[in-house]
């Protein structure tokens, strides 16, 4: 996502993006890498877990005994060190210029911030972490630490400092890829495999809190495939390690010496570690570095619609045979969904023999199929399940996607997402038969529309007294009807099937689309 830089002064990070009621999530860092990782292997077993002992088993004696039976980090720490690394961004202000505020982001969970930026006569200095991948010096580290970058420096375990130029960066996932030059060969370290990584295991963080460098501290894997809402493929590695805003972009090592992940966001009340980090699985940042680096940008597959999870009553009101699945909300004009004939209400299960559990399984699936290739569907359609075969196109940049989702189906200015009524959708929210508009999928946290107590699930079937037929036609005359004096918009809605008024005004509001 585009809105995480942040910039960091040396010794107080203190820039938060975001709360959720008292706690926010903060972007601790995050860094690129590309290709096939390797790393000098770990010294002996010294650092390896103890044999499990059964709880039977324990007596006054070996209790007292544990601390001695705890693992020891030493030789992993000897090890993996020198390759992590410090990042400074160097970004151009005006004097007169205010510090920019982090943006917030359409979701409860927000971006965790590295250091505080320090002002400077015309500059501003953030600093986050990194670490090297490769001989050669790729190193990996978190866009929103390189972001609208004037320059980047680099600042090696052995105290040289030296510049980095970006070979690429990928906003969707926060993941960005440097790469710097020295007369030598770099120490590096080797992506593991984040899928069989198990809670409760040790790990170990390293990085540059509160420009505390080459801090390393400890911990044990809390869940797998958190999903905080910063992205479409969230799939979080969440621990207790302590980190803290400037450990954005350091590694999180098991204790094999291999990197399961880079250490990105935390939740906290107060910006300071509370036991709640997550981290980008190592596999994620392998793929997302070898786009990188082959290519200088991220190649996606993109099918075109709104996915939504599927609720134990949703499950059961469109009879689907199963639980799980992505149910489509909105497919998007002239993309491949639409020219396949999927349409709102269908539920993918699975894509390429994957299953699909959610939104973010389908997201990454998706993504995975390369541009142009057919990928073969199992949906759900009113009960029952059929395959069906799309091609699928190259995801648009950013700014053309919400271009294209603001000028079909949006009222993205109050803060909606709107959709079509399928047959399936009208039954479960027993509307009467006929009723057409345009259905409500989703309401941006903290927007006029959430404000006025819209929900999903609501259907629009008029904007001031003038019907409307479709979100195309619904999105049109919100527009138009925010162009008169006043800026409220009234908008004849059914709630839980019971038609009602409600008024939005967004005076005095900022212009959410």
């Amino acid at each position: 996502m585009d809105h995480r830089t942040e910039h960091a002064r040396a010794t107080r990070p203190q820039t938060r993006r975001g709360r959720l009621t008292l706690a926010a999530v903060l972007l601790a860092g995050t860094t690129l890498a590309g290709g096939v990782l390797a790393l000098v292997q770990p010294g002996p077993a010294a650092f390896a877990a103890p044999p499990a002992t059964p709880v039977a088993a324990l007596n006054t004696n070996t209790q007292a005994a544990m601390p001695e039976r705890l693992p020891s980090f030493t030789h992993l720490v000897a090890e993996v060190k020198p390759a992590v690394v410090s990042v400074t961004n160097y970004l151009k202000q005006k004097p007169q210029q205010q510090q920019p505020s982090a943006p917030q982001l359409p979701f409860p969970f927000n971006q965790f911030p590295f250091n505080q930026m320090v002002p400077h006569p015309q500059a501003v200095e953030a600093r986050g972490s990194g670490f090297i991948i490769d001989k050669s010096g790729l190193i990996v580290t978190n866009n929103h630490v390189v972001k609208d970058a004037q320059r980047i420096t680099v600042t090696l375990d052995d105290g040289q400092t030296v510049p980095a130029k970006v070979v690429g960066a990928d906003p969707r996932t926060d993941i960005a890829l440097l790469k710097i030059k020295v007369n030598h060969e770099l120490p590096y370290l080797q992506l593991g495999n984040s899928d069989k990584v198990e809670p409760g295991e040790w790990v170990i963080a390293i990085g540059n809190p509160f420009g505390l460098s080459e801090t390393v501290t400890a911990g044990i894997v809390s869940a797998l495939g958190r999903n905080i809402g910063d992205g479409p493929y969230d799939k979080f590695i969440q621990v207790d390690a302590p980190i803290n805003e400037g450990n954005s972009g350091g590694p999180l090592l098991t204790q094999d010496a291999k990197v399961i992940g880079m250490n990105t966001a935390i939740l906290s009340p107060t910006g300071g570690s509370v036991g709640i980090g997550f981290a980008i699985p190592s596999n994620m940042i392998h793929r997302i570095t070898t786009d990188l680096q082959k290519y200088g940008h991220v190649t996606r597959g993109y099918l075109g619609v709104e996915a939504q999870a599927v609720s134990k009553a949703m499950s059961a009101a469109l009879n689907l045979p199963q639980k799980g699945g992505a149910l489509i909300a909105n497919v998007m004009s002239d993309t491949p969904a639409a020219r396949a004939g999927l349409k709102p209400g269908d539920v993918i299960t699975e894509v390429n023999g994957h299953a699909i559990k959610n939104p973010t399984d389908l997201a990454e699936q998706v993504a995975d199929v390369k541009p142009n290739a057919d990928a073969r569907l199992t949906v759900i359609r009113d009960g029952k399940a059929r395959e069906m075969s799309v091609k699928v196109a190259e995801m648009p940049s950013q700014h053309d996607l919400a271009a294209n989702i603001h000028a079909g189906h949006s009222g993205s200015r109050l803060g909606l997402a709107l959709g079509s009524i399928s047959p399936g959708m009208a039954s479960q929210l027993s509307l009467p038969p006929g009723t057409d508009g345009a259905l409500v999928t989703g309401v941006k946290p903290g927007s006029p529309a959430q404000e006025a107590g819209i929900e999903a699930g609501d259907v629009i079937v008029g904007v001031g007294t003038e019907p409307v037929h479709n979100p195309v036609e619904a999105a049109r005359a919100i527009e138009s009807a925010l162009h008169k004096p006043g800026k409220a918009v009234a908008l004849r809605i059914l709630h839980n099937g019971q038609p009602a008024f409600v008024a939005i005004n967004i005076s005095g509001k900022p212009d959410n689309g």
